[in-house]
């Protein structure tokens, strides 16, 4: 690179630290929504994820209030700063999904949150001040799938064929801890046949550009080969080795967290943090996009009916004006009729009389 002191140089080559420094000042948003069945380990993951307590005072219901209990949204914001970097973070919880006898259309207060975050985003977007406009739209969604369900229920197929238009969905295979590698590895390889057999459309990550470092393509290829993610959460410390790790600790042994050999929690929050930016872009470019272009033709549509509506009523009241106009002079004619022969027979008496 040219220094400012040699000929040729004019200076846009710092415009990514400029950038840099503007966004690292601003910080960053990210909204991450998890969802799946109760018991599945959804608050753990996202403790340990993210090294932060989101639910300090969380009361797990009874088996007869969830009986009664709807799927309800719980939105958690956090702000995290690691060197300086600030992210504003917000978990969206789904507690009360899949838990009633009858789970017909459990997934529909979800979509609808998914579709008031687009709405309310869209209303900021078409204001007067757009300088200072929060980002509350769902990037991501982390769905947890039962490693004891022999594959996708009908639930979880109804779920992401309702979301998968409106959401980045990431499926992630909870508490493999129960399962064997092979065990893992058939289930994958199911879970990935029925998502197709479907035509589900799951997050896919994008491929590394020719320009990228071998460390980078492989690891974009191991992480791609990974999904869905088989994981553990835990926010335990136990002591292994002389070594202070984080996992469960069982009879026959440490199930480590942070272990690449046990599960893909690292591959996980790797898959997270290095295409947080591409999973933003796809919720602007793609999911966002497609929900302002259906409210824009339905409005568009709206505005034909109404336009339609006004001339059907002005039509109609000129109808109906020009048919009393015709009637008031039916009647105008009617009356002059009749003051006629009224007069006339007047008018001849009087001539006889005289003569």
């Amino acid at each position: 690179m040219q220094g400012p002191d040699q000929q040729g140089y004019v200076g846009f080559a710092n415009l990514p630290n400029q950038v840099h420094r503007k966004s690292v000042k601003k910080g960053f948003e990210f909204t991450l929504m998890v969802a799946g069945e109760s018991g599945l380990g959804k608050s753990t993951l996202v403790n340990s994820l993210f090294l932060t307590d989101l639910y300090p005072e969380r009361v797990v219901p009874s088996a007869v209030e969830k009986i009664e209990q709807t799927v309800k949204i719980d939105a958690s914001t956090v702000e995290i700063e690691e060197r300086g970097v600030k992210l504003r973070l917000t978990v969206v919880d789904t507690p009360g999904y899949g838990d009633a006898i009858n789970c017909h259309d459990c997934y529909r207060p979800i979509v609808e949150y998914i579709d008031d975050q687009f709405e309310r985003y869209l209303h900021d977007e078409s204001g007067l001040n757009r300088r200072h406009i929060v980002d509350n739209r769902v990037h991501s969604c982390f769905y947890f799938i039962s490693a004891s369900g022999h594959g996708l229920k009908p639930l979880d197929i109804e779920f992401m064929k309702a979301l998968h238009n409106k959401v980045n969905i990431v499926p992630v295979i909870a508490k493999a801890d129960t399962l064997t590698r092979g065990e893992v590895n058939l289930l994958k390889k199911k879970i990935l046949r029925e998502i197709a057999q479907n035509h589900i459309q799951i997050y896919h990550l994008p491929d590394a550009d020719d320009d990228e470092d071998e460390d980078f393509k492989e690891q974009t290829r191991l992480l791609k080969e990974s999904i869905p993610f088989a994981i553990v959460g835990s926010t335990q410390m136990i002591e292994v080795k002389g070594k202070s790790v984080r996992g469960r600790l069982y009879p026959w042994g440490v199930v480590e967290v942070e272990n690449p050999e046990h599960c893909d929690f690292l591959k996980l929050r790797t898959m997270l943090i290095t295409h947080m930016q591409d999973l933003q872009e796809v919720t602007h470019d793609l999911h966002y996009e497609n929900f302002r272009a259906q409210r824009l033709l339905h409005s568009k549509d709206s505005g034909k009916r109404m336009e339609e509506n006004i001339k059907d009523n002005t039509l109609s009241a000129l109808q109906a004006k020009d048919e009393q106009i015709r009637r008031m002079q039916e009647m105008v004619e009617r009356m002059q009729a009749q003051m006629k022969a009224q007069t006339s027979p007047a008018s001849s008496g009087k001539s006889t009389h005289q003569v």
